[in-house]
């Protein structure tokens, strides 16, 4: 058990609403301990495995689209939520949160302890930034994260 935190916002800050996570990323900057790993992510899956190589817990921020919920609505959703909901969601990114966590759990690299705190869309248009619904969320989702974080360390003091 190593203790170690890593938070990673997925995401393209070019792509509207699917910069969320990277931006709730930046904003945990100062609320969470210093050595937690904050690092924004274009949810490439080699890339994620890389970069949760070693951690104990690792927290995804993340945008959604499910069409389950209305734009500004927030999940918190354990590895196994995240595999199920996400491998059929839209994205931005060449491959979704779900077949990461799939490939993930194939090599035997998930972490002890995964969170996916994500937040439905409204606009993931080239250029746009984030909508009103997803901005007015923001701050529950980067509470969410924050707070998960607390919890590892708590866990492992």
């Amino acid at each position: 058990m190593s203790g170690r935190v890593v938070v990673i916002g997925v995401g393209n800050p070019l792509r509207g609403d699917d910069g969320v996570g990277p931006a709730a990323v930046e904003a945990l900057r100062g609320r969470v301990p210093d050595d937690t790993v904050l690092v924004a992510s274009d949810g490439e899956p080699a890339r994620m495995l890389d970069l949760w190589r070693g951690a104990d817990t690792v927290v995804v921020v993340e945008a959604l689209r499910a069409r389950s919920g209305g734009p500004g609505e927030l999940h918190t959703l354990t590895a196994a939520e995240a595999a199920c909901r996400t491998a059929r969601t839209a994205s931005t990114h060449a491959l979704g949160l779900g077949e990461c966590l799939a490939l993930a759990e194939a090599l035997g690299q998930l972490p002890r302890r995964l969170v996916v705190h994500a937040v439905e869309v409204a606009d993931i248009e080239l250029g746009a930034g984030l909508s009103e619904a997803v901005r007015s969320a923001l701050p529950a989702l980067i509470d969410r994260a924050a707070a998960s974080v607390r919890q590892a360390y708590e866990r492992n003091p």
